[in-house]
């Protein structure tokens, strides 16, 4: 996902996919310990999805680059 496709989503839809990537992130942790995962660099990008819906998150409660909250 990148950072245009964060920036048109309001403030309750990024909470709703942090909390399915977070989940997301969990299982594939769990099973890449237990029987390994096909694509190990999937928890990477995940990672790093959570990270930008975070980032954007916090400019627009602080008013960072002329954000509003939605």
């Amino acid at each position: 996902m990148n950072t245009k496709e964060v920036r048109g989503k309001e403030d309750n839809e990024l909470l709703f996919d942090i909390t399915n990537l977070e989940k997301e992130l969990f299982d594939m942790r769990f099973r890449s310990m237990t029987e390994g995962i096909a694509n190990p660099a999937k928890i990477k990008t995940i990672r790093r999805d959570i990270g930008r819906m975070k980032t954007i998150l916090n400019e627009r409660q602080t008013g960072i680059r002329g954000q509003e909250p939605r």
